[in-house]
């Protein structure tokens, strides 16, 4: 079984219809149970982070995610959670990356928002893309690149694309959004 992390942030959906396309039936829940159970578990978003934080911790689920033995991908927002903190509302996050989530500088457009190159990819998520492969971007904060990171994107300077830690994949890109590199990515962690 595959789960789908719900707590009441956006693009659950459109991460459910491409799990679809891929022959699965994901499950979307706020279970600790169900999740606990799944086989994969995927934590997509678009929102704000204090406020997803604090319906993830009333619900118990802060420390239900950060025990989870199986893969784990989070995406976009789903992917800042994991990081220790973010700027967006001097929110404390999951910790599960040590890095720090930061909002892109005046000087950039914000959200960065369109496709945009993923480079110096490594890891078992990446397998069998090009190098240069262009992928969807919608975020206006960013995580640092640090020792987790296995894929960057420069908008104004370089930040994590990707990281990854033991069983914790996670992306600031949308592979559900991304054509078929996203797609194959999306079946790369399903692999696992």
């Amino acid at each position: 079984m595959i789960a789908l992390v719900k707590y009441n942030a956006g693009n659950v959906r459109s991460v459910e219809n491409a799990l679809h396309r891929l022959g699965f039936d994901p499950v979307v829940t706020d279970n600790p149970d169900t999740l606990q159970a799944a086989s994969k578990v995927i934590f997509p978003g678009v929102g704000e982070a204090a406020t997803a934080m604090t319906y993830l911790r009333e619900n118990g689920l802060d420390d239900v995610l950060i025990n989870l033995q199986q893969p784990f991908l989070g995406i976009c927002l789903g992917m800042q959670l994991m990081c220790s903190h973010s700027q967006e509302g001097n929110t404390d996050c999951l910790g599960i990356f040590p890095e720090k989530v930061k909002r892109f500088s005046a000087a950039e457009k914000v959200p960065h928002m369109g496709w945009n190159e993923i480079e110096n990819m490594s890891g078992p998520l990446f397998k069998g893309l090009p190098v240069g492969s262009d992928v969807y971007f919608v975020h206006s904060y960013f995580a640092e690149v640090g020792p987790d990171c296995i894929a960057t994107t420069r908008y104004g300077s370089p930040f994590a694309a990707g990281m990854a830690r033991d069983n914790f994949y996670a992306l600031q890109f949308h592979p559900e959004k991304s054509g078929g590199l996203g797609q194959r990515i999306l079946e790369n962690f399903l692999k696992l």
